[in-house]
């Protein structure tokens, strides 16, 4: 990843005396059996926020750009009161938008992510992802937009936040995935053609892709001032390989039937997949871009206190190198 958490992802939450506690996650082979999506969505976010001794998502929605010094007639609500007790001095916190984040979801919904071998596939893990995430800013009154893609775009819903917008997207997400081949570049262009205003873009895909355009394109979405994040959703075979016996594999994109040894070919395969994930990493820590794997058996719990600590020590760190107290931050 391209920051540190700002603790273990299995600590959410602690007792009222003090100590750590880990609190009840929602297995994920559990969750997949709610049938309605936003449900599943719900599920996932309460149990979430209860799991909270405090909240580490307040002020997740305002972007902060920097201080100035307080004159008569500003609103008080803004004065930090820690830069004062450092400072002796009074400054307003100013902030480059009033209105709340604006989140564009980008879902791969080609062949590919119909496999799974957990007992549901990696479509439906990232699905409820994209639906976690959006159900939990729309409880913060945050715009949402969704665009769902396999080899070509299948739907876009540009991001709002109003009656009936969060149902539509859940319906969108409902959708059996029926592309072939994965193009990521299309979904990309299209976000960075038409977002103007600055916002948070959350790519979720396995990206068993190549990644020959991809770098170019989502330096693209930074440069246009958009925060990205990848959350890359992976079957557990597909990262550590754990057949043991010779089979026959179906290449869903392409078609083709393939025997196998896995014998002879984990160490083929491991390899290669080891370069293709650093490659990954290279190119989204260039571009200051959170990068997240996630096996689909992870708890979706997890998922969302990773995204939201990683978002808010970078904010953090931010703040910290445009503050003009102290220096260089430190």
């Amino acid at each position: 990843m391209s920051s540190t958490p700002i603790s273990s992802s299995n600590d959410i939450g602690t007792s009222s005396g003090g100590s750590r506690a880990k609190p009840a996650l929602i297995d994920p082979g559990s969750l997949m059996r709610i049938k309605n999506l936003e449900l599943r969505a719900r599920s996932v976010v309460e149990g979430f926020l209860t799991g909270l001794h405090r909240s580490p998502y307040h002020g997740f929605s305002v972007e902060f750009t920097e201080y100035r010094q307080y004159s008569p007639g500003d609103d008080t609500r803004f004065l930090d009161w820690k830069l004062f007790a450092r400072s002796d001095r009074y400054f307003i916190k100013c902030f480059e938008d009033e209105t709340n984040l604006r989140c564009h979801l980008l879902v791969d919904m080609s062949r590919s992510m119909s496999y799974g071998t957990v007992g549901y596939q990696k479509a439906e893990y990232a699905k409820t992802i994209a639906a976690t995430i959006a159900y939990f800013l729309s409880l913060q009154r945050d715009a949402v937009g969704l665009l769902t893609f396999d080899e070509s775009i299948v739907d876009h819903i540009p991001a709002r936040f109003r009656p009936g917008h969060i149902h539509r997207l859940m319906m969108s997400l409902e959708r059996t995935p029926t592309g072939t081949a994965t193009d990521i570049e299309k979904p990309l262009e299209q976000i960075a053609a038409t977002v103007a205003k600055r916002g948070m873009v959350v790519l979720i895909s396995d990206l068993l892709t190549p990644l020959d355009t991809l770098e170019k394109q989502l330096g693209y979405l930074c440069a246009r001032g958009h925060e990205v994040v990848v959350l890359r959703v992976l079957d557990p075979t597909e990262i550590d390989f754990s057949f043991d016996k010779p089979a026959m594999f179906h290449d869903i994109e392409s078609g083709r039937d393939l025997f196998i040894d896995p014998e002879s070919a984990r160490e083929s395969y491991l390899e290669q997949f080891r370069e293709h994930a650093e490659a990954l990493q290279v190119i989204c820590s260039k571009l200051g871009i959170s990068l997240h794997q996630l096996p689909i058996d992870r708890p979706l719990e997890l998922m969302l206190f990773d995204l939201l600590s990683d978002r808010l020590n970078r904010n953090r760190h931010s703040v910290r190198q445009r503050s003009p107290i102290g220096g260089s931050g430190s």
